[in-house]
């Protein structure tokens, strides 16, 4: 199986040599380790639109661009001005509308994990070896990490720390100026030899330059925007990450094989990975800032609180899904991270779509659903009865005590689908390129992708689509798919459907980029980000067939 070759193959990370020490980062700033969202949900909610980059704009514009970004980027908040296009954060909470409501949540999706200034504890109850650590017996790099660590979690009341499984998965990924802390830090601890305590896996890079046909100008973006992305891959790969063929948002696919068994505690980052691994592998993890999850990866310790919890996974709404049809599953997904918030969901009525299991055919709807909770509120663990496995053991025992019940019908999903606005610089023009798969596609969905295009250009005939259409899926499912299945591959590619291994938020998001590319998705995720349109997959088909909405 293409998961356990990768897992042999990460073992090999492991085998390097142990770096000379260097003297680690005297003091790591509070706020390098606090979920990107901290800073700038509230900034990205009033900031005033941005001022559009022409597609003439010369270098030496891009560059003053940058620069400006680049110091503003350091601190106090502001949004760097190359990520402004980035519309609002999944750790802020949106009313019936669709904008901010201005309820924050905690970062973890644990229905604010029942965590106050009064509930946190003074004192964690540490093990002997736990303690050993914080005293510095090994090593002052490992002190420092368990000591954040261990403030970390008695902000939110846990009273002990938990021995992590499986494999950890790190939402740090983007290589831009206000990451450096993290990045020096990071840095310290491979030179220290310190390693996660299992090869982890890592979020897709913010941009693929061999896939997608940048021009100078967007190239310059690139550059000026992501100045550290070398670094990060580096000190990654030093610390247990795969090669680059295997970055994923959606580490738990069978290409990459990062999908613990269920109870497996973790520390996972990435909204969309959390949401999934605690809701459909039955996982445990809290929702971390980037860089949180890399402490806990190199001490093998996370706290115990929230989600890692029997009490802290019970939920707190019934979603009684009653629509004539399938739900359009990004549109329910919104509408429950609207009312959720980070609360937990158990979502009912919707069994019949999936058979009773789970399985590669049918995995992008929960995909498309749980990424839109997580994106439109902060939710980090959700309950489908029937389907998912804590209420396939447990049913309604997962409700907790006072649970409020949320009717999702057909009038609901026009409602919520309503609000969903055409920000378009151009709102009149015609759409530039079709985004599939936010979080990344898996090989099944990539090549139904890939068929559902051809099939509608031999009944058009036509050979090549109007507009191109990107499929975002890992660079191995990519391989696999020319290896496997050639002649279908091949007549897609060459029909101008690209398979990238990227960001869709990032690039889709990224100043200067969204100016030139009316895009549209079938991700709600994706569409929360930033100023892309949403579709329904087979209207989805018919625009990039004709270049028409």
């Amino acid at each position: 199986m293409p998961g356990a070759e990768f897992h042999k193959a990460l073992a090999i990370v492991h085998s390097g040599d142990v770096m000379k020490r260097r003297d680690f980062i005297k003091a790591i700033p509070a706020a390098a380790l606090v979920p990107a969202a901290v800073s700038t949900a509230t900034n990205s909610a009033n900031a005033a639109p941005p001022k559009s980059v022409a597609p003439g704009t010369s270098n030496t514009d891009i560059v003053k661009v940058a620069e400006k970004a680049t110091s503003s980027s350091s601190g106090g908040g502001k949004v760097p001005e190359f990520a402004e296009h980035i519309l609002t954060s999944d750790m802020d909470g949106t009313g019936p509308d669709g904008k901010p409501n201005g309820q924050t949540a905690t970062f973890t999706g644990a229905s604010r994990a029942n965590a106050t200034a009064d509930s946190a504890s003074s004192k964690m109850a540490l093990t002997d070896e736990e303690q050993a650590i914080l005293d510095g017996k090994e090593g002052p790099e490992k002190a420092k990490l368990m000591k954040i660590l261990v403030r970390f979690g008695e902000t939110f009341g846990a009273t002990t720390l938990v021995d992590l499984g499986g494999a950890p998965h790190s939402n740090l990924y983007i290589g831009a100026p206000y990451l450096e802390s993290l990045i020096v830090m990071l840095e310290q601890c491979a030179a220290a030899g310190l390693k996660a305590y299992a090869p982890y896996t890592v979020n897709p890079r913010p941009y693929d330059v061999y896939n997608v046909q940048n021009n100078p100008t967007e190239m310059q973006l690139i550059a000026e925007g992501y100045p550290l992305q070398m670094r990060l891959d580096a000190v990654h790969a030093q610390l247990g990450a795969p090669d680059l063929n295997f970055r994923s948002c959606a580490c738990y696919i069978d290409d990459i094989g990062n999908a613990p068994k269920p109870g497996t505690p973790v520390a996972w980052c990435e909204s969309s990975a959390v949401n999934y691994g605690n809701s459909v592998l039955g996982i445990r993890t809290n929702r971390y800032g980037a860089g949180m999850e890399m402490l806990c990866a190199m001490l093998g310790k996370a706290p115990r609180f929230g989600l890692m919890t029997d009490e802290g996974r019970k939920a707190k709404w019934l979603i009684d899904v009653k629509t004539s049809e399938e739900p359009d599953w990004g549109v329910l997904g919104t509408a429950i991270g609207r009312k959720c918030v980070e609360d937990i969901p158990y979502i009912a009525g919707v069994d019949k779509y999936f058979g009773g299991d789970v399985t590669n055919d049918n995995w992008h709807k929960l995909k498309y659903m749980g990424s839109a909770t997580a994106a439109a509120g902060a939710v980090g663990c959700y309950h489908v009865e029937g389907v998912t496995p804590e209420p396939k053991e447990k049913g309604r025992d997962m409700l907790a005590e006072n649970f409020q019940t949320y009717v999702f019908d057909d009038k609901e999903q026009q409602a919520i689908l309503d609000t969903f606005e055409n920000l378009w610089d151009d709102p009149d023009g015609d759409p530039t390129a079709v985004f599939i798969g936010c979080p990344h596609c898996n090989y099944e969905e990539t090549m139904r992708w890939a068929k559902m295009f051809v099939d509608a250009l031999d009944a058009a005939g036509q050979e090549k689509l109007a507009i191109p259409a990107y499929i975002f899926a890992p660079t191995v499912t990519r391989t696999r798919a020319l290896l496997e299945e050639p002649q279908l591959a091949s007549r897609a590619l060459g029909a101008g459907v690209h398979v990238i291994n990227m960001c869709g938020v990032s690039y889709s998001g990224m100043k200067g980029f969204s100016e030139r590319v009316r895009a549209v998705t079938n991700s709600a995720k994706n569409r929360n980000y930033s100023p892309i349109r949403y579709f329904p997959d087979k209207k989805l088909v018919d625009i990039a067939v004709t270049g028409k909405v």
